[in-house]
C-alpha cells in the first residue's frame, strides 16, 4: 500500500516546479546563467503528475472543490494546516476533516484505477518526508 501523503507532497512538488509551459522570465540565451533562488522539493515525473492531477480533477466532478482547494493549499503552497483555516475562516479540524477526505478520494481513485506509479519504488525505500520545521531552542 502506498503513502498517499508521500505521493500528493511529491505532486505538490511537481506542481510548484515552475517548469511548465509559459512565458520566460529571461530572454534565451542567459537562462543557466541565473541560478534559481527557489528551495527544491520532492517532485514526481509528469505521468505521475498528470494522473494525480486527473485524480484530484475527479473530486470537482462530485462537488469536493473544498478538499480541492484544501489539497492544492497545503500540498502545493506549502501552507500550514493552520494558515489554511484562517484564509478559509474555518477551524482546524475542519482542515484536517477536509484534507483526509481529499487525500482518501486520491488514494481510492488510484485503487480504482489500479495504476503504478513510476514514484512507488522510492516512496516504499524512503520512510515518511518531513516539512521543514523550525528549530528547537533549548536554554
Amino acid at each position: 500500500m502506498r503513502n498517499i501523503q508521500q505521493v500528493l507532497e511529491r505532486w505538490g512538488g511537481w506542481v510548484d516546479d515552475d517548469t511548465g509551459v509559459n512565458w520566460p522570465p529571461i530572454a534565451a540565451g542567459f537562462k543557466g546563467l541565473i541560478t534559481s533562488t527557489r528551495p527544491l522539493r520532492p517532485s514526481c515525473c509528469d505521468n505521475d503528475g498528470l494522473i494525480i492531477d486527473a485524480c484530484i480533477a475527479k473530486l470537482q466532478t462530485v462537488d469536493k472543490s473544498e478538499e480541492i482547494e484544501v489539497l492544492f493549499m497545503y500540498y502545493a503552497l506549502g501552507l500550514s494546516k493552520r494558515s489554511i483555516a484562517r484564509l478559509l475562516k474555518v477551524s482546524d479540524i475542519e482542515v484536517r476533516s477536509r484534507l483526509q477526505k481529499g487525500e482518501s478520494f486520491v488514494q481510492g481513485c488510484l485503487a480504482m484505477l489500479n495504476i503504478k506509479l513510476e514514484m512507488d519504488d522510492e516512496i516504499r525505500g524512503h520512510k515518511k518526508l518531513t516539512r521543514t520545521q523550525k528549530a528547537m531552542v533549548v536554554y
